[in-house]
């Protein structure tokens, strides 16, 4: 008889023998539609394995391809004392990463003519001092405003105080910085990535727009693109959704740091998203639904300073637009960010030639997301490991 081509004898010895054959010949086929999709998610299970452990502190892993999920993996727990699991709707602290959605809120309030790049520091807060004269409203977002670090402003907290009653403040970081003769650096001249900037940004938004931050945030953004669970958190003042505290391990037992002095401020890191919602804002991006592509092209248009350029979080030189990193990786253009706060990791990759995008969120502070989403992306970019 003929099966497919293949020719297959009636006598007893070759039947077993083609029988073999078509075997292996049905094998073959079978791996031939465990199409690179497939083998590709193996390869980065077999990373994540062993990484996190069920009962504690874990990560989420997301990666899209042409905006749509082709790979989600979460694993532990988004707090240790419910042991709830976390999956792909747990919220966690995106840190810096919020920094991409502050920069979006200007760019809205640019289009609409309530704002201009150009715009100085003193046009908005005119009690400002001297040298704000001179910082725009694009300095701040490409961090070459030459503003000091608030952080390095801030009076040390006193250990016997609970952190929620030393949390320092949006208003409180416009305070600090009205009290300073000068910035670090003359505006334009170097780069230095901070905070400061992207705290007055915020800031910025609520004064052009009238409304508060986190709700322009949610009403211009977050709704439209359907990023149902996605918030600017403020304590005592909204509640985040299935959220993910952070954790940190120290002398191999693990305790809660979900809160710091610097994590109530919004723009420079006061987001909350999961992997759903981050899955909707990278096909935005994709798409061009919130922002068309001659508007967002400001924020993906490196920044060139005399000295001093940009660099990477490992000292390596780089590109930042507004509120991304674009140097490129392994011959890919990218687009990119991570954060880094208490109790959290978190990163977004953007491959935009490629139409591929990997997220980490991790609420656990000894897993580097940088790192690991770029091993993922790894993996599914020219089938590299």
């Amino acid at each position: 008889m003929n099966y497919d081509g293949l020719e297959m004898d009636t006598l007893p010895g070759r039947t077993i023998r083609a029988n073999a054959i078509l075997g292996l010949a049905l094998l073959l086929i079978s791996l031939c539609r465990l199409d690179g999709a497939d083998l590709r998610a193996k390869q980065v299970d077999t990373l994540l394995k062993g990484l996190i452990a069920v009962r504690e502190p874990g990560a989420a892993v997301l990666v899209a391809k042409d905006g749509r999920a082709v790979y989600v993996s979460s694993h532990g727990v988004a707090d240790l004392q419910a042991m709830r699991p976390i999956d792909f709707r747990t919220n966690f602290r995106l840190a810096s990463v919020t920094k991409q959605f502050t920069a979006a809120a200007v760019m809205l309030l640019v289009r609409d003519g309530k704002l201009r790049y150009e715009d100085r520091l003193t046009d908005l807060f005119p009690d400002f001092p001297e040298y704000g004269r001179a910082i725009t409203i694009r300095n701040l977002l490409d961090h070459t405003s030459g503003l000091p670090d608030y952080e390095e402003l801030m009076p040390a907290a006193g250990r016997s105080v609970p952190v929620g009653d030393v949390q320092i403040q949006d208003a409180g970081v416009l305070d600090l910085l009205k009290r300073q003769n000068a910035g670090w650096f003359g505006p334009g001249s170097r780069w230095h990535y901070g905070n400061s900037g992207y705290v007055l940004l915020g800031l910025i938004v609520e004064k052009a727009s009238g409304r508060s931050f986190p709700s322009f945030l949610q009403e211009c953004i977050f709704t439209p693109l359907n990023m149902i669970n996605t918030l600017a958190y403020v304590r005592g003042k909204n509640k985040v959704p299935n959220r993910a505290f952070g954790h940190a391990k120290d002398n191999g037992r693990w305790s809660v740091t979900d809160q710091s002095p610097t994590s109530a401020t919004l723009g420079d890191g006061g987001v909350y998203s999961s992997l759903a919602d981050l899955l909707q804002w990278d096909d935005a991006l994709r798409r061009h639904s919130l922002l068309s592509e001659p508007e967002i092209r400001p924020a993906l248009t490196p920044v060139r300073v005399p000295s001093k350029g940009p660099t990477g979080p490992d000292g390596t030189p780089a590109d930042y637009g507004f509120g991304w990193f674009l140097n490129g990786w392994k011959g890919h253009a990218r687009m990119w960010h991570h954060g880094e706060t208490t109790g959290f990791r978190t990163a977004i990759q953007r491959f935009p030639d490629d139409g591929l995008t990997v997220v980490v969120l991790c609420n656990r502070t000894d897993l580097d997301a940088a790192a690991l989403s770029l091993k993922v992306a790894g993996i599914y970019l020219d089938g590299k490991r």
